[in-house]
């Protein structure tokens, strides 16, 4: 399994940038409104572009394909998994030759009323007895998300059950100063 991550938003040239990406990518990237979105877009299909060349030596962008549910594939490669996912401060790739998930968000304001929506009673003793509510909130959310990613649903599964179901999966997380990332296998 490798991930990759970069914080490097606006270090590049976006124009140079979407030509150098499939026509498909470039299309979701600037259905963002906002310039930031299309460059999360591109910088996350930058980094698995990267890990595609490195680990398995694929020179060409690839294209995707995608479930039911919208978890992309890569046509031609159903041997290999990857999982891509984006916040306002990083961009972030898993590539792997199993089943794998990744969340990044942002650290943002504890909200009571989400947590209740989303988090089981148990999860929600862990954030209210957390030093820091919307880290110990965020770090479950990516957990949460990185599983449903991983199993290629989205969030179409119970939010509160997703972790009891499956204790089978292993997380990494990790914590930066302003997003959390967890990867799901």
């Amino acid at each position: 399994m490798r991930i990759l991550l970069s914080e490097d938003i606006w270090d590049f040239d976006l124009e140079a940038a979407l030509k150098e990406i499939s026509p498909q990518r470039r299309e979701q990237a600037l259905k963002f409104k906002f310039e930031q979105g299309q460059r999360l877009c591109v910088l996350a299909y930058q980094l698995l572009k990267q890990g595609l060349r490195e680990d398995y030596g694929i020179t060409e962008n690839p294209i995707f394909e995608y479930n039911t549910h919208g978890k992309p594939g890569i046509v031609g490669h159903p041997e290999i998994y990857f999982n891509l996912s984006h916040c306002k401060e990083a961009a972030a790739c898993v590539i792997s030759d199993a089943p794998v998930g990744i969340d990044v968000e942002s650290i943002r304001s504890y909200k009571d009323s989400l947590a209740q929506y989303t988090m089981n009673d148990e999860e929600l003793q862990r954030i209210q007895k957390a030093a820091n509510p919307a880290v110990a909130f965020i770090r479950l959310w990516t957990m949460k998300e990185a599983a449903l990613k991983l199993i290629g649903t989205g969030i179409s599964n119970d939010l509160k059950t997703v972790l009891k179901e499956n204790p089978q999966f292993h997380f990494t997380t990790h914590e930066a100063p302003s997003y959390i990332y967890t990867v799901c296998e």
